[in-house]
């Protein structure tokens, strides 16, 4: 978790008499003609001492050891609303930087049986700082609600550029993959299984970048513990995870996040998922379609597309049967990232190093013109 208010350096007072001359310096007795200043000091002193004094206006300094509260920040305008809760883009008063704010009713938190998800989720965001999620920077709460403040990124939500029939490009959903892969990776060394990757929760930068959000239903396993409760969106989430919930068998792991990936990949560049899976669908149903279902690649996809996907979510069932050492999920997870595709060129497999050093050419390879996003309300 960050600090409070940020530190910014120190400088001389409005006001101040200037610093002592330099030895060698002319005295201002000595009675030969003295050179004509560069400027006028007392203009000068007045004129700064009047600025200063206007960004004192604007700019409050909170001290760095009180804890952050709702006055720190200048609520601008509504961007979103939930069930029990809205977002609001804010800007902080001390240091004018612009941040999204989440705030929750706490009685409805209550009413729904949201109280151990909102403190997990916080949990979790406090421990966590990646270039590809939506990162906590404060956090606190009132009597009546409790406020999250984390990155501001005005580039819309994938399900919100899927409804408005958006066409993306194989190079932007590979770099999508690609930024994704980096932050389930991250994920992974902090033992976390996000298990809830979809559209609705990769928000876009402005310049067409993807972040993971939403750690709701998140959960930390360690030392080998696997997860077993039936989590997630249903059309996103791994067989595995309805196998554990049906025929009780060994749990699940990080791989999950991957197959959701695959699943969101697919529906990307075609418009519609792979499955006929919904939400009411059952999961006995659903055990038994993946066993069967075969995936339709759209014979325009290159083939460098359809192999990373042929890689991710969309193999037979039996892969996961007991005896066989695989999950549907885990066989491109196997401590590296996953076959990453570089817009444009030839399928390989990149090492983490290289995958990193993209986050540094922003908007590269994003052909997708999205932002500011201003969602009805």
């Amino acid at each position: 978790m960050r600090s409070g208010a940020e530190r910014r350096g120190s400088a001389p007072p409005p006001g101040s008499p200037p610093p002592p001359a330099p030895p060698g310096a002319r005295d201002p007795g000595d009675g030969r003609a003295q050179p004509r200043p560069l400027f006028a000091w007392s203009k000068w002193k007045k004129r700064m001492s009047s600025s200063m004094a206007a960004a004192s206006a604007r700019r409050p300094v909170f001290d760095d050891k009180e804890e952050v509260n709702l006055d720190h920040f200048q609520i601008l305008r509504a961007i979103g609303k939930g069930s029990f809760g809205k977002v609001c883009i804010v800007q902080k008063r001390d240091t004018e930087k612009m941040f999204a704010m989440k705030y929750m009713s706490k009685q409805q938190c209550i009413e729904r049986g949201e109280v151990r998800n909102v403190f997990r989720e916080l949990e979790i965001l406090q421990g966590l700082e990646h270039v590809f999620l939506v990162n906590l920077w404060y956090s606190f709460q009132d009597e009546e609600d409790m406020f999250m403040v984390v990155d501001l990124l005005l580039g819309g939500d994938l399900r919100f550029h899927l409804q408005q029939n958006v066409t993306f490009s194989e190079d932007t959903v590979r770099l999508y993959v690609c930024e994704l892969t980096l932050a389930l990776d991250y994920l992974r060394g902090q033992h976390i299984i996000h298990r809830d990757v979809k559209p609705d929760n990769i928000l876009l930068d402005e310049q067409g970048h993807a972040h993971l959000t939403d750690f709701n239903i998140a959960t930390i396993v360690k030392d080998g513990e696997r997860a077993t409760a039936l989590a997630g969106t249903k059309p996103y989430m791994a067989p595995e995870i309805f196998q554990s919930f049906v025929n009780g068998g060994t749990g699940y792991s990080f791989e999950v996040d991957w197959w959701s990936v695959g699943v969101m990949a697919y529906e990307l560049l075609r418009g519609w998922r792979p499955y006929d899976v919904h939400s009411g669908s059952a999961v006995d149903t659903l055990v038994q379609l993946f066993g069967t279902a075969s995936v339709q690649y759209a014979p325009g996809w290159s083939r460098g597309t359809v192999a990373l996907l042929r890689k991710a979510p969309f193999l037979p069932l039996h892969w996961g049967s007991p005896g066989c050492g695989h999950s549907p999920s885990a066989v491109l997870h196997t401590g590296a990232p996953p076959a990453s595709v570089h817009p444009g060129a030839q399928p390989q497999t990149f090492p983490v190093e290289t995958l990193e050093a993209w986050r540094c050419w922003p908007g590269w390879g994003v052909d997708v013109v999205c932002g500011p996003f201003s969602p009805e309300m």
